[in-house]
């Protein structure tokens, strides 16, 4: 049975800029950065608040993706096409002006929303990262459906 994520991933287009960005501009910790046999870098990062979670950062190429797919890829992420996910804060607003005092490009600014108080950034390559500060409605389907609705309708 599965317990939870461990490792998830985004595609990036230059480690070393990723690297710089969640390190420098987000205040992640380096998990690992390791030369794999295959020809892989091993880049993973994440928030010192969950040290059980790793973020890989990968380019896209070999030996995972052949040369069609990785320029897909590379065009998905350049376009901004791609999220990489939420992360959760306990201050949105104080995250928000921490981190565009550090350079963070957002894409909007925070705003309440029916699940507490959310602001969209993006990475140096495009990406897209909701930053969420959650209320009480956010983990009761009860309450969610009541001010969004059943999805099934």
């Amino acid at each position: 049975m599965i317990t939870r994520l461990g490792v998830a991933g985004v595609f990036v287009l230059d480690y070393d800029e990723a690297k710089r960005f969640f390190l420098g501009k987000l205040g992640f910790e380096e998990r690992f950065d390791l030369a794999m046999d295959d020809g892989m870098r091993w880049l993973t990062v994440g928030p010192p608040a969950d040290p059980g979670f790793q973020l890989s950062l990968q380019v896209p190429g070999p030996p995972m993706h052949d040369a069609d797919t990785a320029a897909t890829l590379r065009a998905l992420v350049a376009r901004g096409a791609l999220s990489g996910g939420a992360w959760h804060t306990d201050d949105c607003r104080a995250t928000h002006a921490a981190y565009a005092a550090r350079g963070v490009e957002f894409l909007q600014e925070p705003r309440d929303v029916a699940y507490g108080v959310e602001a969209v950034f993006r990475d140096p390559f495009g990406t897209w990262y909701s930053l969420n500060e959650l209320n009480e409605a956010a983990l009761d389907p009860q309450a969610m459906a009541e001010r969004f609705g059943p999805g099934d309708a």
